[in-house]
């Protein structure tokens, strides 16, 4: 066989490994979601169990516990060798749970206050290094306003964004500044001395304005949603032409925002 014929031959079997490799990393993901539903299914199970119910070697099973209990996700009861869903489930469905609590007792404030102000209301959380809408509501003079439902906004650039990255933990805060801040009209703030200064204002004050700094012609503002231990887990906005939220109006609307976010946040327990 030829030098030519040989690399011929890997080619066409790279393509092979790479599937096999992709299938396998499926496979045991399938197989750790599936413990996860056993144990939750059951209460608790032993190695063996969970190796008959899988269909599988219980050496299979015993690692795929280790990955999960290193996760946090499974943990075992010594003396009694069964296994049983950690604080990481419990921690992972919390944050689940504030995504859809904030956004169902969202609906009747949202939309009372975009009825009031007559604009697009929205409510945003942190995801990463964005905000993303999860809730929206539309004013009567807001019906060709765009759809800002399930979109991922930058930080430093909304009053959404300004918000949430506000009232995070210094640590975390600085270390989302410390990342290059895109510049998407003249009015962006791109610096980080002045952007922990606008935060600074924005949690004294406790309402963000974003003025033309993400779109030319867009103004909003936003206020906190607390939950009950007064962390903030979200933040409402108001957002319209800047013809009609001028820096006249945006004050009065910021406190009307304020006070639906304080709504808000009464019915995600604070306050209680």
């Amino acid at each position: 066989m030829t030098r030519t014929q040989k690399q011929a031959d890997r080619t066409e079997e790279t393509p092979g490994k790479q599937s096999r490799g992709a299938g396998s990393a499926v496979q045991s993901v399938d197989r750790a979601v599936s413990v996860l539903e056993i144990l939750a299914r059951l209460g608790e199970a032993g190695v063996t169990e969970i190796a008959d119910e899988l269909e599988v070697h219980k050496s299979t099973a015993f690692r795929l516990l280790g990955v999960l209990e290193n996760r946090g996700l499974v943990a075992q009861a010594k003396d009694r060798g069964k296994y049983y869903l950690g604080a990481g489930v419990l921690r992972l469905a919390g944050a689940a749970a504030v995504r859809l609590d904030i956004s169902q007792e969202g609906v009747p404030v949202c939309r009372e206050l975009a009825d009031e102000v007559g604009e697009t209301v929205n409510i945003a959380v942190l995801d990463d290094n964005a905000a993303v809408n999860i809730m929206q509501a539309r004013g009567a003079a807001s019906v060709t306003a765009q759809n800002w439902l399930g979109r991922r906004t930058p930080l430093h650039a909304t009053s959404s964004g300004k918000v949430l990255l506000g009232h995070l933990p210094p640590t975390l805060r600085e270390g989302l500044m410390a990342r290059p801040l895109p510049r998407f009209t003249e009015r962006t703030i791109t610096g980080t001395a002045a952007l922990r200064g606008e935060l600074e204002a924005v949690v004294e004050q406790g309402y963000a304005f974003a003025l033309e700094e993400l779109e030319l012609g867009l103004a909003a503002t936003a206020a906190p949603v607390r939950a009950h231990d007064g962390k903030v887990i979200g933040a409402i906005s108001v957002s319209g032409p800047v013809y009609r939220l001028d820096s006249d109006h945006l004050p009065d609307l910021a406190k009307r925002t304020a006070a639906a976010a304080a709504d808000l946040s009464r019915r995600m327990g604070y306050g209680f």
